[in-house]
């Protein structure tokens, strides 16, 4: 049955519908999402700025496609062999500074910073070494090879402290150079130095540890040679005093790279020694996790030549002595060695034997076996003709005479460690 609208009924209202919209431009959106993104960004940039700067490079080295690492270093450039903390690079034709990685390469005009906790240390095609210590801000000033094979490297210390170490050159005609105040430092082959450059105070000072050096006025008016564990110190005019210093100890023990196996390292006493130094009267212990000793765990101030520590986990370390005399001037710090501490497992112990032992003059000649494929490492040196059944033979360097012990260190595939401590007497 069908309905049907009676005659002359009006047709129902139909409700009127009204639809607003607002057109919004692609051109919109992307400004939003960059505002977005930079206001996000600096927020992360004030609470996290090191993980910020090391996305920034990181994401930038993938676009690229790591195009820096697959570049050779040029002679002309230097690059970084050891980086520790924070180390900033300000390239000569930039306006910002970046984090520094494995992969930079230095040329002239560059400017390098670490901070408080930075240390880095820089290779020149020519073997210089310049280490750069926290809070230093040096610019590379010359690295240029000549036809005739000579080289020149050097750099600028604004203000901080760098160590420096020239190898075997090439030419007599090369140079090493590092500049700070009103002076300039040339260094000769197989030599190492310490700088120190604080205008604030007007303390500008180099100290020779090897070899040797010439220290002149940046006017050239002045000229001084320096010799081993001698101190040139520059006044704000160019005036240049030579001094002596005190020389740093030698470390005896623990041996470099040796490694000492206890039960419980927390408790366990390491023992420290080191040899008198004349003039001396006291001396200062470091003990760090790294090699530049940018964080020290351990400082112990000793008028001994030995001191005991605990409290170290297992793990590597790395110590140092520093000399001071009675008017408390220091010395520089001594070559670090390095040591292991490793906590004792009778499950995988090793074999290690030692045989023999003649005298050849001052030298030891040890003739021992151990497992095949181990590692030794006698006196801090390791040693290399180890025969497939683990038989070897050994000369140690030229001992002084007295009373020695010979310490041999030997670690296994499974991990194991062995130590044989060798009593011996040179006339």
């Amino acid at each position: 049955m069908n309905a049907s609208r009676p005659m002359g009924t009006p047709k129902p209202k139909i409700s009127r519908i009204e639809v607003y919209w607002h057109a919004v431009t692609y051109r919109t959106v992307l400004i939003y999402l960059l505002i977005l993104v930079s206001v996000v960004s600096a927020a992360a940039y004030m609470v996290y700025p090191d993980w910020v700067l090391g996305t920034v490079l990181r994401v930038t080295n993938a676009i690229s496609g790591g195009a820096s690492a697959a570049k050779p270093i040029a002679p002309t450039q230097a690059h970084f062999v050891n980086l520790d903390g924070k180390v900033l690079v300000k390239k000569a034709n930039a306006v910002e500074w970046v984090l520094a990685d494995f992969h930079t390469t230095l040329d002239k005009g560059d400017l390098i910073q670490t901070g408080p906790d930075g240390a880095a240390r820089l290779a020149f095609g020519d073997g210089t070494n310049y280490t750069v210590k926290a809070e230093t801000l040096v610019t590379v000033e010359e690295n240029s090879v000549a036809r005739d094979s000579s080289t020149r490297v050097g750099v600028h210390i604004s203000s901080g402290a760098v160590d420096l170490s020239t190898g075997n050159f090439n030419s007599p005609k090369s140079k090493a150079e590092v500049s700070f105040a009103d002076a300039v430092a040339s260094l000769r082959e197989n030599s190492r130095a310490a700088v120190r450059s604080d205008p604030q105070n007007n303390q500008n000072e180099i100290t020779l540890s090897a070899g040797s050096a010439e220290v002149r006025s940046s006017t050239g008016q002045e000229k001084i040679e320096l010799r081993k564990w001698e101190r040139a110190s520059v006044t704000s005019g160019g005036s240049i005093v030579k001094t002596a210093v005190l020389a740093p100890p030698d470390l005896t023990q623990p041996v470099n790279l040796q490694p000492i196996i206890v039960a419980d390292p927390r408790r366990a006493p390491v023992r420290f020694e080191w040899r008198t130094v004349p003039g001396a009267a006291s001396y200062d212990l470091r003990i760090s996790a790294t090699s530049m000793f940018t964080k020290v765990l351990v400082e112990r101030h000793t008028t001994a030549t030995s001191a005991e520590v605990t409290g170290l986990d297992a793990g590597e370390y790395f110590w140092s002595v520093t000399a001071y005399d009675a008017e408390k001037r220091a010395s520089e710090p001594s070559d670090s060695y390095k040591f292991t501490l490793v906590a004792q497992d009778k499950s995988e112990e090793m074999r290690l034997e030692v045989d023999s032992t003649e005298l050849h003059g001052n030298v030891v000649e040890i003739v021992g076996r151990t497992e095949a494929g181990a590692a030794l490492i006698i006196n801090g040196q390791p040693v290399a003709n180890i025969q497939p059944d683990g038989r070897f033979r050994y000369f140690t360097e030229p001992l002084t005479r007295g009373s020695q012990t010979i310490v041999i260190t030997g670690q296994n595939r499974r991990g194991g460690i062995a130590i044989k401590r060798v009593p011996i007497v040179i006339p």
